[in-house]
């Protein structure tokens, strides 16, 4: 459809007067361009429409592929659904007062922050505009390389003063606030993503017979291999151990498990004295015992990918993630509606993209002193 048939077509939709194919090419146009269009839709307009989609595409039927509607099928991916059947669409139109609100006190997304503390008690706050080398530790180089990342390098993987028995490796400890991410190469070369409101303590080089890491929080982990050191990692009371693999670890104290799933390789969990051998594609939710299932790999790792992203999550489960990104705090004013979410949007959104979205199910939220207020 041309873009300058869009001006009478909007014209006769809200008068009425579209037939229902001329309605399903501005539907298809709303979904394809709409709100990176030059073409002004109002919110009135915006909200009919998506009400008229909600009509046409429900959640827990099968979508009919009709020739009319390829493009909207494709899109249905780009959507952010409620289990209950509601949907809406990423960027939509909401009323001008509630967008107004929203923008106010809005939030941007986190990024590349984090503290270094070396094994002497001494931080060092890590900033992307700062490149090049931090410090040297006995023998260790560490090196801020840029892009939120912070590299390790040393001779031969050992520290000259902690070759020999009875030596105390130093250990240092990366943490990023609320509101920050950030990436650790290791002394062995392990690749480590740091999550929001996690902390990493791990030794300057690994010597002896095993190589050992502490997390708090969130980080995935890209494991070197190497067969005479398994590496361990310690997070609530569980340890996770392998050889060389890829794999992801969810351990907020807020949440009710720790959250191991592997994507590459095998890891073995244990706690307690019980322990589980993962496959790829499972698993381990460790509570008061080790549970196993399998597990949607892509979901466990969008937040590595740049993505927010969430399924059969309920709102508190989604608000303690946000206000972890966000670096936000929740408050809940009222009964909120128990529904299950499937969807996302990317990271690096705006809090007030995520307002809109929760506006169209019906469920408020506003921004005040760095506050996110949920009601229904």
């Amino acid at each position: 459809m041309n873009e300058q048939d869009i001006p009478e077509l909007l014209k006769r939709y809200r008068e009425g007067r579209l037939s229902p194919e001329e309605k399903a090419k501005l539907e298809t146009w709303y979904i394809d361009k709409g709100t990176n269009s030059t073409h002004e839709l109002s919110p009135q307009d915006a909200a009919r429409l998506i009400q008229s989609l909600r009509g046409e595409l429900p959640l827990k039927h099968p979508v009919p592929i009709r020739p009319l509607w390829p493009r909207i099928v494709a899109a249905a991916c780009l959507l952010l659904m409620l289990s209950f059947g509601d949907y809406f669409l990423f960027h939509q139109q909401t009323s001008p007062k509630h967008t107004t609100a929203a923008l106010k006190q809005d939030v941007a997304p986190g990024g590349n922050k984090a503290v270094l503390t070396l094994a002497d008690g001494s931080k060092v706050t890590l900033e992307d505009s700062r490149r090049g080398e931090l410090a040297k530790q006995s023998g260790a180089t560490i090196t801020q390389t840029g892009n939120g990342q912070l590299m390790y390098s040393t001779v031969n993987n050992a520290a000259p003063s902690a070759r020999g028995g009875g030596v105390t490796v130093l250990q240092n400890t990366l943490s990023t606030p609320k509101g920050g991410q950030y990436q650790l190469i290791l002394p062995d070369g392990s690749h480590v993503w740091l999550n929001a409101a996690s902390s990493l303590k791990y030794p300057v080089a690994f010597n002896g017979t095993e190589r050992k890491v502490e997390l708090k929080g969130e980080a995935y982990f890209e494991v070197a291999r190497d067969k005479a050191k398994p590496f361990r990692v310690s997070s609530g009371g569980q340890t996770v151990e392998v050889l060389g693999t890829h794999f992801n670890i969810m351990g907020y104290a807020d949440e009710t498990s720790i959250v191991t799933t592997l994507m590459e390789g095998s890891v073995k969990v244990s706690k307690t004295g019980e322990s589980k051998l993962l496959k790829p594609g499972q698993q381990a939710l460790t509570r008061n015992r080790i549970m196993v299932q399998a597990a949607d790999t892509d979901l466990a790792i969008a937040w590595k990918n740049g993505r927010t992203y969430f399924k059969d999550a309920d709102i508190a489960t989604i608000m303690r993630s946000l206000s972890r990104w966000y670096n936000v705090d929740i408050e809940y004013r009222g009964k909120i509606p128990q529904r299950l979410f499937t969807g996302g949007i990317p990271r690096n959104s705006n809090l007030s993209e995520l307002l809109q979205i929760l506006y169209a199910a019906n469920i408020h939220a506003s921004i005040e002193n760095r506050r996110l207020i949920v009601t229904p």
